[in-house]
């Protein structure tokens, strides 16, 4: 019985036979795309060896190596690798040329020849291998799945015995060459790709021709064409207010800009854009008949039996108004199939225009001027009815001026009272005397009772007579003389209210002055081909564009 070497460590092989090197391997991944070829160079294929000879069923003893690599093999089985890292280090190691046994016999290799078999660049160049590398490959496994002899010699143990390493055959099929499949299969999804790309393209560049394409051609033939020239007139005017003479406040500021009549201005653009502006146009100058015309083509002609509505549209479409409110100016372009009729259409509607401008302020200013006139005249009716009642006053009274009968009738009772006073005085002077003269005494007396019937006669002159008393004549006349100043106080109000309405009513005038005045042209202004082919190619690819990305999406919802 022999001993056994320190060194050197054994392992009994309870097989009878070695399994090969395609059973041990594990099944690899489907065949990816190709990639750029390896760095190293491949390595010829070995020749086969011969079969070993047959051991002892009892078992055999490895050699030192053998056991080095299973000891490696079963530490890199310890790192818990994925098998999608293990189908790439086996790949790696047939692009370098390797003979394998399996994935774990592979990273051992790789790692020993000082390559990482997971390096990213490693691994880029597993997808498009060189036609040399393929076949190198392709070589390496065909020995590496190489059938190994059933049977192996036995000896007993403990006896140490070399193993030969069996080399696989390389005749191979072509079909069984996993790298042959692999190149095969990628060329076929390269021409499948190739094939539904070219596929793609082609459907849509027909959709395209046909949803876009197409239909821009045939505007483009329209308006080139068969589209009739049509004429536009231009026009400005502007609605302008009378200047006020004076006044202040918020409503100044805007006086002479655009702002200020910017109600009437547009008011002027939606009668003119209005059913009765086309009504008085096309009684006054045939506006229907004009686009009824049968040398205006099928699409702006309008039809013998249209309707009024369809006209109107017409209208709409022809008449184009605009308004600036920052210069209040009005622009208005008349568009018609003749340029003469195209001013004629321009200049009536500019005529409309000013009647409605008229219009519009008319009413305000009649009310204005009616009301301040009405109570001007009852002003005057009533100052000559006072006049009236003063004048019978004063014919009453006997006098124009008020006071002066009661004042001279009080001043001649106040001269005979002062007279009576005198005589009463000297009859008391004569009756003092111890023998007063008795003719003296009554003529004394009687002066007395005469003024004293005169003062009483003059005082009732002076508050009743015949024809009423002083006081009431008085009060009478003094009463009419303050109604007719009224009156007349009256009449001087309504008459500088009725100036103040005046005024307010030529504030309210407007006038229309048309600063650019419509001449027909001497050129087709429409249709502006070029531009509209433009517009209707934008309009018609915006349109596809929308359906192609709403079918999309809906595909996308739907599939998911």
């Amino acid at each position: 019985m022999t001993t056994k070497p320190k060194a050197q460590k054994f392992r009994i092989r309870r097989s009878t036979s070695a399994a090969s090197p395609a059973e041990n391997a594990q099944p690899s991944e489907p065949a990816a795309q190709p990639q750029p070829a390896a760095v190293q160079p491949a390595r010829p294929a070995p020749a086969p060896e011969a079969p070993p000879t047959p051991r002892p069923a009892s078992g055999e003893v490895d050699s030192a190596r053998t056991v080095s690599a299973e000891t490696d093999i079963d530490a890199i089985r310890q790192e818990g690798l994925t098998g999608r890292q293990l189908r790439m280090a086996r790949r790696v190691a047939q692009k370098t040329g390797l003979a394998v046994t399996s994935d774990f016999d592979a990273v051992r290799q790789l790692r020993q020849r000082g390559i990482d078999p997971f390096q990213r660049g490693n691994v880029l160049e597993l997808v498009t291998p060189n036609d040399n590398q393929t076949q190198a490959a392709a070589n390496q496994m065909q020995i590496a799945t190489a059938k190994v002899p059933a049977e192996q010699a036995k000896v007993q143990l403990p006896q140490t015995v070399q193993r030969k390493q069996t080399m696989p055959s390389t005749h191979v099929g072509a079909h069984d060459n996993p790298a042959e499949r692999r190149a095969s299969e990628i060329r076929r999804i390269q021409q499948d790709i190739a094939r539904r790309r070219r596929k793609n393209i082609a459907s849509l560049f027909g959709r395209l021709a046909m949803f876009v394409i197409l239909p821009t051609i045939a505007a483009g033939y329209y308006f080139f064409v068969m589209a009739t020239p049509m004429y536009g007139t231009k026009s400005e005017f502007v609605i302008q207010q009378a200047e006020a003479s004076g006044g202040g406040g918020l409503g100044s500021l805007f006086q002479g800009t655009g702002l200020a009549n910017q109600t009437d201005s547009t008011t002027v653009q939606s009668y003119m854009t209005s059913r009765e502006a086309f009504l008085r146009l096309d009684a006054d100058h045939g506006f229907t008949e004009h686009f009824s015309d049968p040398n205006i083509d099928a699409i702006q002609r309008l039809d013998v039996d249209a309707t009024r509505e369809d006209a109107y549209a017409v209208y709409q479409d022809h008449i184009q108004i605009g308004y600036d409110p920052t210069e209040g100016i009005l622009k208005m372009e008349v568009i018609a199939a003749d340029p003469l009729k195209s001013q004629e259409f321009s200049e009536a509607l500019i005529g409309y225009a000013e009647e409605q401008v008229d219009q519009l302020t008319q009413r305000v200013r009649d009310d204005q001027m009616a009301g301040a006139t009405t109570n001007y005249n009852t002003a005057l009716q009533r100052r000559d009815e006072a006049l009236a009642i003063l004048v019978a006053a004063q014919a009453d009274s006997g006098t124009s001026a008020i006071g002066a009968e009661p004042a001279a009738l009080q001043q001649r009772i106040t001269t005979l009272q002062i007279e009576l006073d005198q005589e009463r005085i000297n009859l008391a002077s004569l009756e003092a005397l111890s023998n007063p003269l008795p003719s003296r005494v009554e003529a004394a007396e009687a002066v007395i009772a005469l003024l004293e019937g005169q003062i009483s006669a003059l005082r009732a002159e002076l508050s009743s007579g015949s024809s009423g008393s002083v006081v009431s004549n008085e009060a009478a006349l003094r009463v009419a003389e303050e109604n007719y100043a009224f009156e007349v106080a009256n009449v001087q109000a309504a008459l500088a209210q009725l100036d103040s309405a005046r005024i307010e009513a030529n504030k309210q005038v407007r006038y229309l002055s048309v600063s650019v005045a419509p001449i027909a042209p001497d050129e087709a202004t429409y249709p502006k081909s070029f531009e509209n082919t433009v517009l209707a190619f934008l309009i018609f690819a915006g349109i596809y564009l929308m359906i192609s990305l709403t079918a999309s999406i809906l595909r996308e919802q739907v599939s998911s």
